[in-house]
């Protein structure tokens, strides 16, 4: 069983294409959360979670889902493979931590390079056209190296944790997860039609529309799937997102 959490879309396509390959059920991690009956974990089967690393560690939603999971069945094999633009600092000593403290194990952590999505900071943008297409053919054979793995029962970790990952990890995500995942930034530009769009792409429904405009609550994961399926872009993140791009794979 494979369970996910995506907010453009990246995430998503890695589980289902990891899916397929290993003839594997896949559910979105936050309908579980929602629907604990989903998670019916059969004896002896493997389970695997998909997630894209932010700030260079798992969303926090993600391990507090994996805190709260009920399963029967101790899973046999506990795999994790996250997603992310270049590096992953310590997200799989994290995650790893997180099942532990579960009574379980993590067998095996991967990290699948994939287009940048992080556009809420000077310096942080999507990725020029001809990278994001390089980025996803060669996403293409990771995903199947990685299934190699997985149907072995590896017990390996093969994630690109990147300079000063420790830094990266444990001084300035606990920062960003402190004082930049609130959603109090963000507003909508005269270019709003008010297609209501940022309201069904929100994964955690945290965007309503109030007299044609979009409003925000406080239950923000800052996946910016408001931002990037805007077919406007008149969903903007302070002033730092002006002059950024978009990106989506749906």
């Amino acid at each position: 069983m494979l369970l996910y959490f995506s907010g453009t879309g990246n995430s998503r396509w890695v589980a289902n294409s990891l899916a397929k390959l290993l003839n594997e059920r896949v559910c979105a991690l936050l309908d579980v959360a929602a629907r604990p009956s989903l998670f019916d974990l059969k004896e002896g089967e493997a389970l695997g979670f998909v997630f894209p690393v932010y700030a260079w560690g798992p969303p926090v939603l993600v391990t507090d889902i994996l805190a709260r999971l009920q399963a029967k069945q101790v899973p046999s094999y506990v795999y994790f493979v996250c997603t992310c633009g270049d590096d992953t600092g310590k997200t799989a000593a994290i995650f790893s931590r997180a099942v532990q403290e579960k009574g379980w194990m993590c067998r095996a952590g991967f990290s699948v390079i994939m287009p940048e999505t992080y556009v809420c900071l000077p310096g942080f943008d999507v990725d020029p056209k001809d990278k994001e297409r390089k980025k996803l053919r060669e996403a293409v054979g990771r995903i199947e190296e990685i299934a190699r793995y997985v149907a072995g029962r590896a017990e390996k970790e093969d994630c690109n944790e990147g300079g000063f990952p420790w830094v990266k990890s444990y001084l300035i995500r606990p920062l960003f997860n402190r004082f930049m995942t609130s959603a109090e930034s963000f507003h909508v530009t005269a270019a709003c039609i008010s297609c209501g769009k940022c309201v069904t792409a929100c994964p955690l429904q945290n965007v309503r529309l109030e007299k044609g405009r979009p409003v925000w609550g406080k239950d923000c994961a800052m996946c910016l799937s408001c931002y990037h399926h805007c077919p406007k872009h008149a969903v903007a993140y302070g002033n730092l997102t002006k002059k950024k791009g978009q990106y989506t794979l749906d």
